[in-house]
């Protein structure tokens, strides 16, 4: 069996990892090829590109990248019609994997989709393209999946691999003592895992942390570092900076830090259900380009940005897209901040809250499940051409 993955984003290459291990035990013999991460390769995958380095967001991060995109597509699309894989999932990354799932239907290769684009969140017309592209979703969320069987979509809801990687990695209380210090307030910081992200965002953190030192002067900040670049490039963005600041960076220790922390401010990303699992308060902000807001203004339709707010239905977690003022953003930001860190009540009424939205939503066996559905699925594709065959 030869199944092809396409995943570019750094998240979705640690769930395509554990969604690869959890095929194997039931296909031992299985191929996996295509575009992915490190993550993904240390599973044995033949990697053709290293997608993950090409992470990015927005029409003007995009635009540059056009032709390499391009090319890539036509790199699939040729390994698909030689190859001949007995499917392609994709994860994520919704830019570049409409048009994988485009040159797949060309070879007649079955797509199936795993953490599937939120067309329920914005521009809900491309469930035509879902329709037409699109063999079966293996959705994440409840709701999720009845927005898309209500809308004539083939899926199987798993569950969210995050909540199966938040119950495989508990954070020992030894762990977490080792990050905390005695009389300390303890704020988690995570800047995002794309590298744009960490340029845009990191910046105003800084400005936030330096404000709320100055009311907290017992404030220490763990700063959560996805990779060895953004380690590097927030130290470099914290050293230029002239007032020194209570800020220890860690790599690669990013649920260690959200379970350590009293409270967060985070870049808005999947990283969000981590911290409900985890059941930790925070304030999520996104700094994006001019043209990012002016687009998901235009196309967005729904309330919120991070995944937990849109679960509730309300903003359980204070939320601020960034634009270009960054001032105003930065005091109301601070000033959220400030509430949680000096009043106990208010901090605990949201853990109580995010606590009980994590009761109703956290499940775990979502990864088992969507290699279940997908080796099922393959199986019995198999079967039936064998027997057609025969015939």
């Amino acid at each position: 069996m030869h199944v092809f993955l396409s995943v570019g984003e750094p998240s979705g290459d640690e769930h395509a990892a554990a969604l690869m291990r959890h095929f194997r035990s039931r296909e031992p013999g299985v191929r996996f090829s295509g575009f992915g991460g490190p993550e993904m390769q240390s599973q044995g995958l033949d990697c053709l590109f290293q997608l993950t380095d090409l992470a990015v967001m927005g029409i003007d991060q995009i635009l540059p990248l056009i032709q390499k995109f391009r090319s890539l597509v036509q790199k699939a699309e040729e390994f698909f019609h030689r190859e001949r894989p007995d499917a392609v999932v994709l994860v994520d990354f919704p830019g570049f994997n409409w048009w994988v799932a485009r040159a797949a239907k060309r070879a007649n290769v079955p797509v199936y989709y795993y953490c599937p684009p939120q067309l329920w969140a914005w521009a809900p017309w491309r469930i035509r393209k879902a329709r037409r592209l699109i063999d079966c979703v293996l959705s994440v969320l409840p709701f999720e999946a009845e927005w898309y069987q209500s809308r004539g979509v083939d899926v199987e809801y798993v569950g969210h691999p995050f909540f199966d990687e938040v119950a495989e990695h508990p954070i020992s209380p030894d762990e977490i003592q080792s990050l905390r210090r005695d009389g300390k307030i303890h704020l988690g910081i995570l800047p995002g895992s794309r590298k744009q992200e960490v340029l845009r965002n990191f910046p105003v953190m800084l400005n936030v942390i330096e404000e709320l030192s100055g009311k907290h002067p017992n404030l220490r900040c763990m700063v959560a570092c996805y990779k060895e670049w953004h380690f590097e490039k927030c130290q470099e963005l914290l050293d230029k900076y002239e007032t020194s600041l209570p800020v220890d960076l860690y790599l690669d220790r990013t649920s260690a830090v959200i379970e350590s922390s009293d409270c967060c401010l985070m870049v808005s990303g999947s990283v969000s259900l981590e911290l409900l699992a985890r059941k930790t308060p925070a304030v999520v902000m996104y700094r994006g380009s001019l043209m990012t807001y002016i687009l998901a203004t235009a196309l967005l339709t729904v309330e919120f940005m991070s995944l937990p707010n849109l679960i509730a239905g309300r903003e359980l977690m204070p939320e601020y897209p960034v634009v270009r003022s960054r001032s105003r953003y930065i005091r109301e930001m601070t000033k959220d901040l400030d509430q949680l860190i000096s009043n106990p009540e208010d901090l605990n009424a949201m853990k109580s809250e995010i606590s009980n939205l994590a009761d109703q939503i956290v499940e775990v066996g979502g990864l088992a499940r969507a290699a279940e559905v997908l080796h099922n699925r393959l199986r019995k594709a198999e079967s039936s051409g064998e027997r057609k065959r025969a015939a």
